[in-house]
């Protein structure tokens, strides 16, 4: 497993880059509404990303034909942005990524539109608290999978199911580097944490079971009951003590 560790002048890059990121996310959310539709929303990602001199990195990336990811309900990830109208009610999941001068930064969050069921409400602030509780794990000498274990225990404590079939990746000058980064396992395995490295922790949750199934679109992933999935996603630093989070304003 070759783990690539980032030297400063490669994380401050990185730190540009999910700036981008970040704030491409903001607008995104200012925009969520009843009414807009998926597509209107990637042309506005899109806009936000370029106009900070980044590259979209979704777009083209193994033939996606959209700059971002947008995931609605049912949909776990790479939703792909079209002529789908959000109503009030939904739950909406955003995925963003950029390049900027070749380092690639990558978020994701999950939003309402508009009034949402308290169930749907809670699966959010659950999905956002286990990603919270990833990064608080992610810190050297740490072994990835008590980052792992960490997720996965916010979430069934809070009687959430977390996806097994896609989990979190280092990041860095390719948007998946090793090591892979799941959202469930044990604590004390796993590669040690090192200052210097860059990963993305992405819990994907779902109020039902964890199991998955892909449109036949071969993009979108659903889960395979239909309950409702959230999605958030930062990528972090290791650093002294703790982790940075790098796609922030």
């Amino acid at each position: 497993m070759a783990i690539i560790i980032k030297s400063d002048r490669e994380i401050a890059l990185m730190r540009q880059a999910g700036r981008i990121v970040a704030l491409t996310l903001e607008a995104l959310t200012r925009a969520i509404r009843p009414g807009i539709t998926t597509a209107e929303l990637d042309v506005i990602a899109e806009r936000e990303i370029r106009s900070r001199k980044g590259i979209p990195s979704f777009k083209g990336y193994r033939g996606f034909p959209a700059s971002i990811c947008v995931s609605v309900n049912d949909e776990v990830v790479h939703g792909i942005p079209g002529s789908r109208v959000l109503k009030e009610g939904d739950i909406v999941s955003l995925d963003v990524g950029a390049i900027f001068e070749g380092f690639q930064g990558d978020a994701a969050l999950t939003v309402p539109v508009g009034k949402v069921s308290p169930k749907a409400r809670a699966l959010l602030e659950a999905t956002d608290g286990a990603l919270n509780a990833g990064i608080a794990a992610a810190r050297p000498k740490a072994r990835l999978g008590d980052v792992s274990a960490a997720i996965q225990q916010y979430v069934e404590s809070r009687g959430f199911s977390v996806v097994r079939e896609y989990v979190g990746h280092g990041i860095g000058r390719e948007m998946h580097e090793e090591p892979q980064v799941p959202n469930f396992g044990e604590p004390g395995r796993g590669p040690l944490l090192r200052k210097g490295m860059t990963l993305a922790l992405e819990p994907m949750v779902n109020v039902g079971d964890w199991r998955t199934r892909i449109n036949r679109n071969q993009w979108t992933v659903h889960t395979l009951d239909g309950s409702l999935s959230a999605h958030f996603e930062h990528t972090i630093a290791i650093a002294e003590g703790k982790a940075e989070i790098l796609t922030k304003p």
